[in-house]
């Protein structure tokens, strides 16, 4: 495993940013409240894996992931800094595997994962979560 070494100015300013909560995170959020789903947020669900999705349908064993651009690395998005570029590269690289072991870890356990861009329409992405919770509930009966 690579060890990633930052200064404290560097350490300081990306402490700043938070790991939940994000825009777009809240926009999915809303929608699917005012659509009159509930759900857990940034919840651990598999005792094999660190990972917590930011929204979890726990009966319904669903995870949502809404992955930012930069540091899921986006096709359409995705831009390397200039500065460190090679250490950035491999970085972001190894957040990408790390997605998809994790993905990995919980289709394994039974879950349906469900990965959505910052950039996507907010009402697509809900489209997208409520297909999965309705596939559900007329596979278990719960309409």
């Amino acid at each position: 495993m690579q060890v990633w070494e930052a200064d404290d100015a560097r350490r300081r300013h990306m402490g700043r940013f938070s790991r939940r909560d994000t825009a777009p995170e809240l926009a999915l959020r809303r929608e699917l409240h005012g659509r009159g789903r509930r759900f857990f947020v940034d919840r651990r669900v598999s005792p094999c894996s660190r990972v917590r999705p930011d929204i979890v349908f726990p009966r319904a064993r669903i995870a949502v992931f809404v992955d930012g651009c930069f540091w899921h690395w986006c096709e359409e998005h995705a831009h390397l800094p200039k500065a460190n570029a090679a250490l950035w590269r491999s970085k972001l690289l190894a957040n990408r595997q790390r997605d998809a072991l994790n993905e990995a870890i919980l289709i394994s356990e039974g879950w349906r994962v469900i990965r959505v861009w910052e950039h996507d329409d907010v009402g697509l992405a809900a489209d997208l979560v409520e297909e999965a919770l309705d596939r559900w509930a007329m596979i278990t009966g719960r309409l």
